[in-house]
């Protein structure tokens, strides 16, 4: 038992749209991530998923609706709903999701990320 101090870890790294595991609970993987422009728009269809704001905003679209998201706020997509985070600047964002979850759900191609560093 160790604590986890988040901007420690997100000094790590500088890269967007690549999670990085920082702990384990229950079956979830908390991680940590950096992300600017627009990511692919997919879904999760086993898997719910926590964004939780660090640092910065972004928008969290839906095919019905966009849903701005500020620093200390977070949003919870269910499983089975397609979105896509876009953010105009950088932002730093803690996820709650199942190990199982890949990052571009059933989207694939070049930016998932199937392999997670631990730090």
């Amino acid at each position: 038992m160790e604590k986890v101090h988040l901007k420690e870890k997100l000094s790590l790294f500088s890269d967007h749209w690549n999670p990085r595991i920082v702990g384990e609970l229950n079956g979830q993987h908390v991680k940590l991530v950096k992300f600017q422009g627009e990511f692919v728009w997919h879904r999760h269809e086993e898997e719910d998923e926590l964004f939780y704001v660090l640092k910065g905003e972004f928008d969290m679209q839906f095919r019905d609706k966009t849903v701005r998201l500020r620093e200390g706020e977070f949003i919870i997509v269910p499983r089975g709903v397609e979105h896509r985070p876009v953010a105009e600047k950088e932002v730093a964002v803690m996820l709650f999701e199942p190990a199982s979850t890949l990052n571009t759900g059933d989207a694939g191609g070049e930016m998932t990320k199937e392999e997670l560093e631990k730090i």
